[in-house]
């Protein structure tokens, strides 16, 4: 099992992937680090754009 990649507080970019709508890409803090969903490790993202935490996948999420 591999560590999570990113921590708490840390600046990221977002991307939804060809599924889901491109409106969501964009820049993210994390703010909680959640449990392993097989292969990808989670978090809890929030932008300074949106009333709401979305989750995302490791594998959505680059560094800043």
């Amino acid at each position: 099992m591999s560590a999570h990649k990113f921590h708490v507080g840390q600046t990221v970019h977002f991307t939804s992937g060809p599924y889901l709508r491109g409106g969501a890409n964009g820049v993210y803090k994390v703010v909680r680090v959640l449990p392993r969903e097989g292969d990808d490790q989670q978090y809890r993202i929030k932008s300074a754009n949106e009333p709401h935490e979305r989750v995302a996948k490791e594998s959505q999420l680059e560094g800043v």
